[in-house]
């Protein structure tokens, strides 16, 4: 795929519909299925300090019935066309993905309204997911890498921080959260204004963005709020480490890293160059070549950086022998040290250039990767050219560049630690 077939403005249609809903579609006539993407205003960034997991239980409740279709009909409709529609809630946004046949996109854009704008909450239903839910959060609540994930968040973002907090909620949390908070929180939090419909596939874009008014152009709901805005999580001023005990395990997952750079952030091209340079890149970069494959510490170790609307966590995650815990942080954060002093390497930095250049059009080799690309650039003010000036972006980050990102964000001695395992044999400097 060169630069001139990426989707771009020459072939992806835009339309502001008069209640707020943006639009956007491309053809794809290769294949005779469509794909619909989109997303809006109503994450768990909008859950109560004491109803953590509201958003996400009301996005799970949507296809459970509305006041026209009960559960079976909904999915009966889906079965017997071969369609799928799914939605979720997340952070900043609930999310929605669907595919069909072309000549089923009406339905799909008729279903997708109706659990949207009329859900019903039965209350049977709501009660059968809150076990489902709960049930899950248990389960999750016995694997070491979710519990350290979890710790870690609540260390890097303190302070009654949204992003410090589950956002599936905990069994508590869920269990508290009443049919009627469901229902006032899809009433207020619901709306059009705001909402984003990405539409690929067999389908004329002018059809495909038509198809989207009839479906959902009347919807007239109370304007939702504004987005809230994300407070900001400024360098971490010491360590703070916290060892979570889950005794019987054989395995120890430790989380190491700060709050990082959003989506948005000038240094984000840069930033995430260092990540794949540091902990991403072949057998898991300089990291995992260091503290996997050198030391034979740890079962797995890598990093990962979170863009998103707000400063995103930036970490290493490694899954380590109790008995290689404390061997392992010291690794990890002696590469860090490394990186740091010197940045990454001429070489280093054009592979991964070369790397996030060539994997583009792999990512846009189906419907739904097009459209999630079109969805990103929407959602992140990216413009509809963005795809063909991807590449520009990417080669102009420098090696200074990268070194100034890591040093901005990365620190070795100052850092959220979170260890979910059995007990360790000893904790020393580096765990306590």
């Amino acid at each position: 795929m060169n630069g001139a077939s990426l989707p771009g403005p020459h072939d992806i249609a835009r339309r502001v519909l008069p209640n707020g809903i943006v639009a956007l579609a491309r053809e794809n006539p290769h294949a005779p299925s469509v794909v619909i993407a989109g997303s809006l205003n109503a994450g768990s960034i909008f859950d109560p300090p004491d109803r953590a997991g509201l958003a996400a239980f009301v996005a799970a409740a949507l296809l459970r019935g509305t006041l026209r279709r009960d559960f079976a009909a909904i999915h009966e409709l889906l079965e017997s066309n071969g369609a799928s529609l799914t939605i979720g809630g997340g952070l900043h946004s609930a999310s929605f993905s669907g595919k069909s046949l072309a000549e089923d996109l009406p339905l799909l854009l008729d279903l997708l309204s109706d659990s949207l704008r009329s859900p019903s909450f039965d209350p049977a239903q709501v009660e059968r997911l809150r076990g489902e839910i709960v049930t899950g959060l248990k389960i999750r609540e016995q694997d070491t890498r979710y519990v350290a994930g979890r710790t870690f968040r609540a260390l890097a973002y303190a302070d009654g921080h949204p992003y410090g907090r589950p956002m599936g909620g905990t069994p508590e949390s869920v269990a508290a959260i009443a049919r009627d908070d469901l229902i006032a929180f899809h009433r207020q939090h619901y709306s059009p204004r705001g909402m984003i419909v990405v539409i690929v596939g067999a389908v004329a874009p002018e059809e495909a963005l038509d198809a989207v008014e009839r479906a959902l152009g009347d919807w007239t709901a109370g304007a939702a709020p504004d987005p809230l805005p994300v407070p900001d999580a400024p360098p971490l001023d010491r360590t703070r480490t916290e060892f979570v005990a889950m005794p019987g395990k054989s395995q120890a997952d430790l989380v190491l890293g700060v709050p990082g750079p959003s989506r948005l952030a000038p240094e984000w091209y840069a930033a995430n160059l260092a990540n794949h340079i540091l902990g991403v890149f072949g057998m898991y970069g300089r990291i995992g070549a260091e503290v996997r494959e050198r030391r034979g510490l740890a079962y797995y170790s890598y990093s990962r950086l979170d863009g998103g609307l707000g400063p995103g966590p930036w970490r290493v995650i490694a899954g380590v022998n109790p008995a290689h815990v404390e061997q392992t942080i010291a690794a990890i954060r002696a590469e860090i040290r490394r990186f740091l002093e010197a940045g990454p390497t001429s070489q280093e930095l054009a592979d991964s250039k070369a790397n996030f250049i060539g994997r583009l059009p792999l990512q846009l080799e189906d419907n739904e990767g097009i459209a999630g690309a079109i969805l990103s650039m929407e959602r992140y003010g990216l413009g509809l050219d963005y795809l063909q000036r991807y590449a520009s972006l990417i080669q102009a980050v420098s090696e200074a560049d990268v070194l100034d990102a890591a040093r901005r964000y990365l620190d070795p001695d100052r850092y959220a630690l979170a260890i979910a395992g059995p007990a360790l044999p000893g904790a020393g400097e580096g765990v306590g």
